[in-house]
């Protein structure tokens, strides 16, 4: 999970028990390699590090050995862990507790960590096991999948009355926020006031290791950024289809994931008109939206690393392009040098740009009311100016410009190569 978290571009600080093995040393070279935060994990020189080997046969998993022990560790180290994950918990946004049974979690240290979470407003997830689940109670969120679900609650979870009395379980008896089951082939299934079921958009199912996981880090990434439950849980259906696609204990990037929404919601088109992008992205639901626009006549350098730089903010990128008219009025009768479709064409070849949707107005206003962006960016010559649209979104960014590339430098080369 913790490295799913780090491909979607979340900083990690992972808290367990290890053994005094090979395992461990491997782990913490693994975890150093990653980025991930170690000094949650504490040594227990009675036990071994946990370790699960598959064996895989035609890209299917036929086989899983684990070497492990259940019982729980003892009360010091116990209470040791609670300071180090409280500790980690100060500088964090969201806590995850990821239970395998394995003798570390039990009823004691998850409701002590929840109730300091919930202290400090973090958001608070479990993946759950067993068939005890009081010590996820108060929990924001929690996701069996159905056979766990139905092993916890007693219930037989055959069609949506079935299931919206298992997720009623959790909701009413541990007070669950917003109780939460996998359903497999058939997505997922979350309560609120109402029963939501968001269903599944795998195409290619090679190896379904590692999905929970997936899933999970997924809803804790769009959480923490924000991000209502059903949007979060769109997106944790794309990750999980990304990862299945894949052979072993595979992770999705984020960049995988945008590309996937894309391509399932719309083929992978780029350039689409305003009410067609404001459905797609409507279906999408994008974590973050980033937004910048201009005329882009005569695509240079300056321009592509303006957009990258857009890019690299995180999130699914749209550009609005002015239209031809609009570039006239902005620039005069000479401009543009390349028509609107030639300038969509080539914006849209930029591996940087998600989307290019056009607009006819002399202010992209309009469209950023339909598309709802958070990030609005501009360039950063409108340093102390108005930027329009500002008040619409969450954040604006301005971004430098390459010095010596523009548009205008361009065409006075030409015209002085004309005029020599």
């Amino acid at each position: 999970m913790a490295d799913n978290l780090i491909a979607l571009g979340v900083s990690v600080d992972l808290c367990g028990v290890v053994g005094a093995d090979g395992g461990q040393a491997w782990l913490f070279e693994t975890l150093q390699h990653l980025g991930i935060g170690s000094s949650g994990i504490l040594v227990d020189p009675k036990r071994p590090t946990s370790q699960k080997s598959r064996v895989m046969i035609s890209k299917q998993q036929v086989l899983r050995v684990d070497r492990e022990r259940k019982d729980p560790i003892d009360k010091d180290l116990c209470t040791a862990l609670l300071e180090k994950a409280s500790s980690l918990l100060e500088k964090a946004d969201v806590l995850v507790l990821s239970d395998y049974l394995k003798g570390v979690l039990d009823g004691h240290l998850c409701q002590e960590l929840i109730k300091r979470a919930k202290a400090q407003h973090k958001i608070i997830l479990c993946d759950p096991k067993g068939r005890d689940y009081s010590k996820y109670a108060h929990a924001d969120l929690i996701t069996p999948n159905k056979k766990e679900a139905q092993m916890a609650t007693g219930v037989e979870i055959n069609d949506d009355d079935s299931l919206l009395q298992a997720l009623s379980f959790f909701k009413d008896k541990l007070q669950i926020t917003t109780p939460l089951i996998t359903l497999s082939e058939q997505g997922m299934a979350f309560l609120d006031q109402d029963l939501h079921k968001i269903p599944t958009i795998a195409k290619e199912v090679y190896d379904v290791s590692g999905a929970g996981d997936t899933v999970i880090a997924a809803l804790a990434f769009c959480l923490g950024l924000g991000y209502p439950i059903k949007q979060a849980c769109h997106f944790a259906n794309a990750a999980a289809a990304v990862v299945v696609a894949k052979v072993g204990s595979a992770r999705a990037t984020y960049a995988e994931v945008l590309d996937f929404l894309q391509k399932h919601y719309h083929k992978g088109q780029k350039v689409l008109d305003k009410a067609t992008l404001c459905a797609l992205l409507k279906a999408m639901h994008p974590p973050k939206i980033i937004f910048t626009n201009g005329c882009f006549d005569l695509l240079h350098r300056g321009h592509v690393e303006y957009l990258q730089k857009a890019k690299a903010l995180g999130g699914l990128l749209v550009v609005g392009l002015n239209s031809d008219s609009s570039v006239r009025r902005l620039k005069g009768d000479t401009r543009p040098i390349c028509d609107q479709d030639a300038r969509a064409f080539v914006l849209a070849g930029l591996e940087c740009v998600d989307f290019v949707v056009l607009f006819e107005e002399d202010t992209p206003l309009e469209l950023i009311k339909a598309l709802k962006p958070h990030v609005l960016v501009k360039g950063a010559d409108y340093a102390g100016k108005e930027v329009v649209g500002s008040s619409l979104v969450k954040e604006v960014v301005l971004i430098d410009f390459v010095n010596g590339h523009s548009t205008t430098n361009t065409l006075e080369k030409i015209q002085n190569l004309t005029h020599n």
